[in-house]
């Protein structure tokens, strides 16, 4: 997938979170159909570091979405007022 560089949308955004999560959960099951004794040390840690990597990504676009939803509520209560 290819992105513009000077532009981001949200959807672009979230399309690309998907396809991340969908990757680690595509490790996950390879990884858990081998078995547990057959999963080697470095197998492991990459997969915690790229579910970890997804979570983060996951907080940030919640918290982009808080935000957004603040600007918007506080527009919305200043128009209110005048």
């Amino acid at each position: 997938m290819s992105y513009d560089k000077d532009t981001l949308s949200f959807s672009t955004l979230i399309k690309a979170y998907d396809q991340m999560q969908a990757k680690v959960i595509s490790a996950v099951r390879a990884l858990s159909s081998k078995g547990s004794c057959s999963a080697n040390p470095g197998q492991f840690i990459m997969l915690q570091f790229q579910m970890a990597n997804v979570t983060q990504i996951g907080e940030s676009i919640s918290n982009i979405i808080s935000q957004v939803n603040s600007v918007i509520g506080n527009a919305i209560r200043n128009q209110k007022t005048q």
